[in-house]
């Protein structure tokens, strides 16, 4: 049996009968099971539920009034993503027609609600996000970012790396988590990259407060920080390396051969992997990406490995 909809801790029986009126109506996502089980646990239940359902008809009427109420899109490689038109217009609330709810019903927590969505990258891939408010995101190979149509100051990077250009509003901060630490902008580009390993927030202008909860580690430009398991190590970093791979260069300054084969499979369609017995050795320099991809050998002049093709991409080993 499917669980009920999962709301806030601190929601009234109100919200979750809202929740409820919203999935029963819709036939992908009634769970008749779960909504019994939950009009039984309180007899106070199917009232509110009814009162619920009869003022989400009450405003699927008012949107048909309205069909212009939408959300601002969201641009991705140059081509606008609208909010997706439900099939009944009772599954989404706009403008003062949510207003009058929220004061009817007595929800504030309903123009909350997240509204989220991921936009990702195939490995060798890259895609341009333009946001309304006027930030951008370049989300680099084998990424994923999941965004909020509610929210459209938070990010959550779920995979790979991302360049986050954010237009500062010191009213609205943007937010932005990655493997559950979070960082929000004092006006800036940053970069974001999650390893097997560690997370890192490089800093190309502005600042970063990162984990702005807990430490409170203030990145300025040239800074990083490094989040291994409970652990913030603050590094030093070239301002001009943040978000190279934009054009095509990977700079290391004594990363694992481990990290390289990482960022190296994101980039170059095919997954490169390096035996244990080197993965924890230190490379410093620069990768050229474009050269690699025509010659796959260069990695072993630059590495000092040997390459091996095999059949599921290239094997970074020993020399000798």
């Amino acid at each position: 049996m499917s669980q009920p909809p999962q709301s806030p801790p601190d929601a009234t029986i109100d919200t979750v009968a809202i929740d409820w009126a919203l999935r029963m109506a819709d036939p992908a996502s009634a769970d008749w099971d779960a909504f019994t089980d939950w009009l039984e646990a309180d007899p106070d239940h199917a009232g509110r539920y009814d009162r619920a359902a009869a003022m989400l008809r009450d405003t699927a009427d008012a949107l048909a009034a309205h069909p212009d109420v939408m959300a601002a899109p969201v641009v991705v490689d140059d081509e606008p993503v609208m909010p997706a038109r439900r099939r009944r217009p009772l599954h989404w609330i706009g403008g003062a027609v949510a207003a009058a709810l929220v004061g009817m019903v007595g929800v504030p927590l309903w123009l909350d609600r997240p509204q989220p969505y991921a936009v990702e990258t195939a490995a060798g891939e890259m895609r341009h996000i333009a946001l309304p408010d006027g930030s951008r995101i370049m989300l680099a190979g084998g990424s994923r970012v999941t965004l909020d149509r509610a929210d459209r100051r938070r990010a959550v990077v779920d995979r790979g790396e991302a360049l986050f250009e954010v237009r500062h509003d010191a009213a609205h901060p943007f937010a932005v988590e990655a493997r559950g630490i979070g960082l929000t902008d004092l006006g800036t580009v940053f970069d974001v990259r999650l390893g097997a390993r560690a997370m890192r927030v490089a800093v190309a202008e502005g600042a970063v407060m990162v984990d702005p909860k807990g430490a409170a580690l203030r990145l300025t430009p040239g800074q990083a920080v490094v989040a291994e398991g409970d652990r913030l190590i603050r590094q030093p970093v070239a301002v001009e390396q943040v978000g190279g791979w934009r054009q095509g260069r990977l700079a290391y300054d004594g990363a694992p051969l481990a990290e390289v084969a990482e960022d190296l499979s994101r980039f170059l369609r095919q997954p490169v992997a390096v035996m244990p017995a080197i993965a924890d050795r230190g490379f410093r320099g620069t990768i050229e990406l474009d050269a690699v991809r025509e010659q796959p050998d260069l990695l072993g002049r630059l590495l000092d490995v040997r390459v091996r093709r095999q059949a599921a991409g290239w094997m970074l080993e020993p020399r000798g």
